[in-house]
């Protein structure tokens, strides 16, 4: 099923879609949070016994679909096609960095370019929201049960800050407040084959990025148990699996501007537009080799 958190003149709604409608969760669920996200399996059965009240979603405006995430988690270079264009050899481990939770954002918000900044980049990616917490996962368990569903991330970048700032590490670059445009479906793990999503970006409607994951280096379950090795992933975080090859920094195209647009989509899951806003840089900057 498909869940989402809607934007009212009452506040914030969470929904649940079930066949052709959709339904409002409100007065079961309150809203979408880590403490709500284990319940979306009821969630679910009351939306398909005609027990909640039916919600239009025409003219929607969509929400985070989860409030509150405690952690932004993501993985660099994970598509072979992208590893090969930022000029680095595919890595032997998933690589990891760190989002801070102010930088999520709705997925039709618009963004604003930092003053200082002069390389902003794109990266579709398609995201798990944990649903239960894992920790140390062993061999015998399936990864994804610990997982509430998928759903669309931009991961906007800033490539100065990430590279010749960074002191070695990448999350100078991926922490501008609202570089994490999330949304604006969660569909539920059953419904999404997540080994064959196509993925694909535009920048004023000019094609980015067209992969799949497929290419994917390593898959959804390898990446969650891989990080429980390491963290506790709590319920409500946020787990960026890396962005395919076609964004700035490979040099093909110029970096991000004041009134540019982006839109990502995945299929099935659903679609992003983000205005760039801001002052900007005096000229847009070029792309050129390194990680992401």
């Amino acid at each position: 099923m498909k869940f989402a958190r809607v934007r009212t003149v009452h506040g914030t709604r969470p929904v649940v879609v079930s066949g052709d409608e959709a339904y409002d969760l409100s007065e079961l669920l309150g809203d979408l949070t880590p403490t709500t996200l284990p319940l979306l399996a009821e969630a679910a059965t009351a939306a398909a016994g005609g027990r909640l009240d039916r919600f239009d979603l025409t003219d929607a405006v969509f929400e985070a679909p989860v409030a509150t995430p405690g952690a932004v988690i993501a993985i660099g270079m994970n598509y072979a096609a992208h590893a090969a264009e930022s000029g680095a050899a595919p890595p032997a481990v998933p690589v990891m960095f760190l989002k801070t939770p102010n930088t999520i954002a709705a997925p039709g918000d618009d963004f604003r370019i930092p003053a200082r900044a002069a390389k902003i980049d794109w990266e579709v990616e398609l995201a798990m929201i944990i649903g239960k917490r894992a920790y140390e996962l062993t061999d015998d368990e399936d990864p994804l049960d610990y997982v509430a569903g998928f759903t669309v991330v931009n991961d906007l970048s800033e490539r100065t800050f990430q590279i010749e700032e960074s002191g070695g590490q990448w999350s100078k670059g991926k922490c501008v407040p609202g570089s994490t445009p999330i949304g604006p479906w969660l569909v539920s793990t059953d419904d999404v084959d997540h080994a064959a999503l196509r993925l694909r970006s535009w920048v004023n409607d000019e094609p980015r990025q067209d992969s799949t994951t497929a290419d994917l280096i390593f898959d959804c379950p390898t990446i969650i148990r891989h990080l429980s090795q390491y963290l506790a992933l709590e319920v409500g975080d946020v787990v960026l699996t890396g962005t395919p090859e076609g964004v700035a920094l490979s040099g093909r195209f110029p970096y991000l501007r004041p009134g540019d647009v982006v839109r990502i989509e995945i299929d099935g899951l659903g679609a992003q537009r983000q205005l760039m806003t801001g002052v900007g840089p005096d000229a847009a900057g070029q792309g050129g080799a390194g990680p992401a």
